[in-house]
């Protein structure tokens, strides 16, 4: 796994990190007003969400399993 939790006691629903996430694994859920993690297997390790939020609230774990494919355009 890659990015592993948001702590929903420290996210303030900001959305920073749907905003900096360019693959789209981070999404506000309506509901409670906070980011949630919806795809997972998708995340690239770029730590962007990491480094954008402002409360410290995601957790992204360095290792990734399988191969990690990256291309920028």
């Amino acid at each position: 796994m890659s990015i592993e939790k948001i702590d929903h006691d420290l996210c303030t629903g900001c959305g920073i990190c749907v905003d900096s996430c360019s693959v789209d694994v981070i999404r506000m859920d309506k509901e409670i007003q906070k980011a949630v993690i919806k795809y997972p297997e998708d995340c690239m390790l770029c730590e962007f969400c990491v480094l954008d939020c402002p409360v410290e609230a995601i957790f992204v774990s360095p290792e990734k399993p399988g191969n990690l494919i990256v291309s920028w355009g």
